[in-house]
């Protein structure tokens, strides 16, 4: 039996029970959202639960959400392309990372679950969302696309056309509708821990080492297309962020108004 015990770390929880290591995003003062420092923990903390004996890896957030993104002083401080591109690297390796994980990986979503945090819980192999739990991948919002390979996990999930509907709208969904899309695997209307109890006792009923090797075979076979849609995000994301939307976008967010875009 593994003891449980705690990660020394700053915006990441880590803990490990039995079989199973559960990586909590940990700043609730922002809902999550997603600064150099918790990126850098959160690939430390997949490197070394890849390295565990764990077979099972719940990926949540703490406070009232899974995540609400990127954070916004993060984008205002790497616009130098010489900031820019090591957190772009270091976001697309992490969702390589997931997608490829060599575990079973559930995301437990209550609250929002937005941009770049959407993405991720995206990457797991089970997304279970409480009812009351929203999900948007919002960027379009702030006059940016989708990273953290957000244009792949969408268009595994519901095909380039309505992918790119989804991207275009930046609607917020409720859990129920992205169910209803095929976005979440399990609508959750009471417990949410329970649920994913659930999940993973069933998981590990079975022999979880076929489980895993049928999941990278199929991860292995699109790992380079989802390696070419990171570096296309990589330079698109870039070119976003020299547009005149782009800097209105985040001026109205900041000022909680309507953006006015100009298309330039």
């Amino acid at each position: 039996m593994q003891k449980r015990r705690q990660s020394r770390v700053n915006t990441i929880n880590l803990t490990y029970e039995d079989r199973v290591a559960r990586i909590e995003l940990n700043r609730p003062e922002s809902i999550n959202s997603m600064n150099v420092e918790m990126l850098q923990e959160l690939s430390e903390a997949l490197e070394e639960v890849k390295n565990s004996t764990a077979d099972v890896l719940v990926l949540s957030g703490s406070g009232k959400g899974f995540s609400s993104g990127g954070d916004i002083k993060t984008m205002l401080s790497n616009m130098d392309p010489k900031a820019f591109s090591p957190v772009m690297k270091l976001i697309s390796g992490i969702a390589v990372t997931l997608y490829t994980f060599p575990k079973l990986t559930i995301s437990a979503i209550h609250g929002p679950a937005a941009g770049l945090g959407f993405s991720l819980a995206l990457a797991c192999d089970y997304v279970i969302a409480h009812q009351t739990a929203t999900l948007s991948m919002n960027f379009i919002g702030i006059g940016l696309i989708p990273d953290g390979g957000g244009h792949f996990f969408l268009a595994r999930r519901l095909g380039e056309i309505k992918a790119r509907r989804l991207i275009w709208n930046g609607e917020r969904l409720t859990a129920e509708s992205a169910y209803d899309m095929g976005l979440v695997d399990r609508l959750v209307r009471n417990d949410l821990k329970a649920e994913v109890k659930g999940k993973i006792e069933e998981w590990l009923e079975k022999p979880v080492k076929a489980l895993i090797q049928t999941k990278l075979i199929y991860a292995n076979q699109y790992k380079s297309v989802l390696e070419s849609m990171l570096a296309k995000e990589h330079d698109g994301q870039f070119s976003m962020r020299q547009t005149a939307d782009h800097q209105e976008g985040i001026k109205a967010f900041m000022e909680k108004r309507q953006p006015r875009f100009t298309g330039k």
